[in-house]
This record gives structure tokens, C-alpha cells and sequence, in this order.
């Protein structure tokens, strides 16, 4: 099955909508316009149902095959929310908000997912029930975790579900997966540092946060270089320090130290939590002040199933020739909770030499659409065949 030639005729239009999308960019879960545009489209294709609100505004459509004896029924999930970054493309359909832009590329997945719909909803070669997932705050939102709790997955009936993300860095229209692990836990954890304030030059009568600060972060590092199995892998970034004194000759009462710990093990991810708790603790009562450390869990890893990542890869192959095993990504994925409730599978579709996810100059590639389109409908018609 290379990629179809309904998908060709279909280019302008799924374009079109790409950047209808691009330009009016949405953050979180307030993709009100967009998953308005979904619903709008998911009912003129004739979608059998069509349901939204689930998560607060995610959309799901519902297509039928020819024959539904199967009893199969596989999703397809998109994310359609954009990210608070002021767009420095210079593109004729550039974000017409300010502060928000489609950076990671949600509106070329939103327009793709689409695209597939129309095609399925006309052709129907297919044996069981297609669920169409476009969901809302995948970029720190959680919003696949949230379409989970509202029982989607059961209301649905959804046996197997899949996803598929643009990547950078490779050739536009190919295809890259791994089984297993694939995308990281993000966690998130502050640590405020709390000691005496004083005059800069009386060190001697303070209990400097800063010197105690650096300490820590530098102690942190430890995680991954003499704590965590070095064939683990573990990221601990500071992003952050600030203090409650801006002044050069004062010597602040505390000191914010913000980061993230990126995982793909469940073990390790507790390991990592509970030295980083001791290291802060430890070196602050060392110099006599104290360390509060709050720590966040945010996204699981997300990982993989076997079967599935081999069937993904196949319905890859059928279109571009090939499926290349794709790196472990320290990035987070919100798709993990999907892959939690259901069997499934992660894909990356490349987008060519453009610059990286969540940079201002960052753009879809619209020459992806048909690859895109086609490898979604593949899994749907090779999944449940007639």
C-alpha cells in the first residue's frame, strides 16, 4: 500500500486546513476553535458519531466499516493544542496570536488525522470500527490522561490505539520506531533553600542560600553520574535559580532552585526522586539552613507494545519502503497514558531539515501530509481488513 492517490487529490485541502490551524493557535485545553473545526469536519465526512467535551475539549469521531463483524475496533489519537511561543517564521499564514504558536508541529497531526477521516469515512474498506481521537493539552496538560478518566477507552470500546508525531531530522515522509520505552517520564521539582540573610560583607554572620544553592546543584548531578546504573538512562536538568534579593551587596534569605528529571524507568524514576530529596536535605542541614523540596510527577514513560510497534512498522513499510528504528527520546508524551489503558503503538513521521520542535522558526512540512494520511489509514485497513 504506497501511499494513495486520494490522499494526492485530497493535498490542497488537508494544506489548507493546516494552516487555517497554524494560524489561529490554540494552548491546552483551550482549543475551543479547533476542536469546533474538527467536530465540524468529522460530521460533514459523515462520521457515524461524533462526541465532544470528553476532557474538557477533546473530539471523537466514530467511523464504521463496510462490515463491523470483527468486532474490532482500533483509535487513532491526534493532539491539536499549540505552545506559548511567539512565532518568528515570517510565513504568510503565521500565528495571528500573540504568545501562542503551533511549535511542535499539533496542527500538522490535527490536519493528517482529518484527511484520514474524510478518505475512511468515504471508502469504508474496512472490517470493525475506526475511533478518531483529537485531543486537547498534550503539551503539559495531560489532556490524554484526562479523555482517559471520562472513560473513553470503554465508552469507545477501543481494543488497540496509535499515534503518530512529527520529527525533524529525517527525511520528510519516513518513518522511525522502537518497541518498548520510547519517550520519558517528566518530572518537575523545586527546591527552596532557606538560610540567613545578611550583609555581603559579613558572610560570616549569614547563612548564604547561594553558596548552599550551588552545593546542591552541582551534588544533583551525582544522580546520574555515581547513583543511577550508568546503563540507565536518567536526565537532571536545573533550569533555574533565583533569590528573594536582586541587589549585588545582600546576601538573600533563600534561593528558588527549579528543574527536571527525565526517565525511562519506573525504578529508576523513584531512585532519582528519592536521592534528589536526600542530596537537597542533606547539603542544606550540612551548612545549617534548611531545603524544601517539592516534587512532581508529570508524564509516565511512554512505552510500546511488541505486537503492535511490529504492525505499525509494517503499514510504515507498505508506504515509504521502510521503518527505521527511532532513537529513545528524553522528551515526555502524554500518549503514554493511552498506551497505559490500551495496546498500541508511537510512530514518527519525518518532517525534513527544519528546525527543532518548540523553536520559534519551527514549521510543519505540508510534504509529509500524504505519508502521514496514508500510514493512518493503513492501520486501519491492514488492522481490520475486509
Amino acid at each position: 500500500m504506497p501511499i494513495k492517490n486520494r490522499f494526492s487529490e485530497l493535498f490542497p485541502e488537508i494544506t489548507a486546513w493546516r494552516h487555517d490551524l497554524h494560524e489561529n493557535p490554540e494552548i491546552l485545553f483551550e482549543t475551543h476553535r479547533t476542536s469546533a473545526f474538527v467536530a465540524e469536519q468529522l460530521r460533514a465526512f459523515g462520521c457515524d458519531d461524533v462526541v465532544t467535551g470528553l476532557g474538557r475539549t477533546g473530539v471523537v469521531g466514530v467511523i464504521k466499516g463496510r462490515e463491523t463483524t470483527s468486532g474490532r475496533v482500533i483509535g487513532l489519537r491526534a493532539d491539536m493544542d499549540a505552545l506559548p511561543i511567539h512565532e518568528a517564521t515570517g510565513l504568510p499564514y503565521a500565528s495571528k496570536t500573540d504568545g501562542a504558536m503551533h511549535a511542535c508541529g499539533h496542527d500538522g497531526h490535527t490536519a493528517m488525522l482529518l484527511g484520514a477521516a474524510k478518505y475512511l469515512a468515504e471508502t469504508r474498506n474496512f472490517n470493525g470500527t475506526c475511533v478518531v481521537i483529537f485531543q486537547p493539552a498534550e503539551e503539559g496538560g495531560g489532556g490524554g490522561r484526562e479523555m482517559c478518566e471520562d472513560g473513553m477507552m470503554d465508552r469507545f470500546g477501543i481494543q488497540e490505539v496509535y499515534g503518530m508525531h512529527n520529527w525533524p531530522g529525517v527525511p520528510t515522509g519516513t518513518f522511525a520506531i522502537r518497541s518498548g520505552p520510547f519517550f520519558a517520564a517528566t518530572d518537575m521539582f523545586d527546591v527552596i533553600v532557606r538560610g540567613k540573610g545578611g550583609h555581603a560583607a559579613k558572610p560570616n554572620e549569614a547563612i548564604d542560600p547561594v553558596v548552599i544553592g550551588a552545593q546542591i546543584i552541582t551534588a544533583l548531578q551525582t544522580i546520574a553520574s555515581r547513583i543511577v546504573d550508568p546503563v540507565h538512562q536518567v536526565v537532571v536538568s536545573l533550569t533555574s535559580i533565583e533569590s528573594d534579593s536582586k541587589a549585588y551587596n545582600v546576601i538573600p534569605e533563600q534561593v528558588h532552585i527549579k528543574g527536571t528529571v527525565r526517565t525511562l524507568d519506573e525504578g529508576v524514576r523513584d531512585q532519582a526522586q528519592a536521592r534528589l530529596t536526600e542530596i537537597a536535605n542533606g547539603i542544606a542541614a550540612a551548612n545549617g539552613a534548611t531545603a524544601e523540596v517539592k516534587y512532581r510527577r508529570g508524564y509516565p514513560v511512554m512505552s510500546n507494545h511488541p505486537d503492535q510497534t511490529a504492525f505499525a512498522a509494517d503499514v510504515a513499510k507498505s508506504i515509504s519502503g521502510q521503518c527505521d528504528e527511532a532513537p529513545l527520546i528524553m522528551g515526555g508524551e502524554d500518549f503514554s497514558y493511552m498506551l497505559l489503558e490500551r495496546p498500541g503503538a508511537y510512530i514518527l513521521v519525518g518532517n525534513g531539515d527544519t528546525a527543532d520542535v518548540h523553536h520559534p522558526k519551527y514549521n510543519f512540512t505540508d510534504d509529509a501530509i500524504p505519508a502521514g494520511c496514508s500510514w493512518w489509514a493503513g492501520v486501519i485497513e491492514q488492522g481490520m481488513p475486509l
